[in-house]
């Protein structure tokens, strides 16, 4: 049976978003605000398709950057627009301006509601914690703090990668395994020593990819055997299972 103690590891990097909290739909709902503001301006109202906040959040932007996640949703419309530039205001039609956009209105929803925790993941990290395993937080949101704030638990984490520090260090996101190695690495922990915990297909990617020592996927979604074909080496439901292991 596969087990996380110290004798085996070191660290454990764990994604944000379906893993330590719930903050998807937040995510998801900004997500279409923007697109869909996009869409209907340019389509009009006759050929007007929505953006789907389940489906296309998954295909398409779950995991990524959010430059990325919304170049991937474009290109599945066969939408050419600019790049354009992270500075962009968030009402350029851009790639840049419509994620900026989301970004503005994630930020606003995130100042209003509570972020939900998967109380699993944290029984689990407390655990881990007082074995004297190291733990990261690997996330492509750069509302990573601002959410583990707002969920009252960023004195959990010993080092965090998020959105805008990839940014700053040119670290190419997920599924590429530049975000996890950077964790490891500022952990003083060899990738083979470490764990990463992830619940998108893009993650598991990345973890493979990085050689990491063991990689868990969380079945949020219903997705246990893409999670397993994407890299996963086991599925759970619930980190909670990790107890019992």
């Amino acid at each position: 049976m596969l087990t996380v103690t110290p004798d085996k590891f070191d660290a454990v990097l764990f994604d944000l978003d379906g893993v330590i909290t719930g903050t998807a739909k937040i995510h998801a709902s900004a997500w279409k605000q923007a697109f869909d503001e996009f869409l209907k301006k340019r389509a009009g109202d006759e050929s007007f398709k929505p953006f789907d906040k389940q489906m296309d959040y998954e295909d398409y932007v779950d995991g990524k950057s959010r430059y990325d996640g919304a170049q991937s949703f474009l290109e599945s419309r066969h939408i050419d627009v600019a790049r354009g530039d992270p500075s962009d205001p968030p009402d350029k039609e851009t790639v840049c301006g419509i994620a900026n956009r989301k970004n503005e209105l994630f930020e606003s929803a995130l100042k209003k509601e509570s972020v939900d925790v998967f109380e699993g993941t944290v029984e689990w990290i407390h655990h881990l914690c007082q074995a004297g395993l190291k733990i990261a937080v690997v996330s492509s949101s750069s509302h990573c703090e601002a959410t583990l704030q707002n969920a009252g638990i960023s004195s959990l984490f010993d080092a965090r990668i998020d959105g805008d520090i990839a940014d700053e260090m040119k670290l190419k996101g997920k599924p590429a395994p530049d975000t996890y190695l950077k964790a490891a690495e500022m952990l003083a922990v060899e990738a083979k020593r470490a764990v990463v915990v992830e619940d998108a297909l893009a993650g598991v990617e990345a973890g493979r990819q990085g050689d990491f020592g063991l990689v868990i996927g969380v079945d949020r979604k219903h997705d246990a055997d893409a999670l397993k074909q994407h890299g996963a080496d086991i599925v759970v439901s619930d980190l909670k299972e990790m107890l019992s292991r």
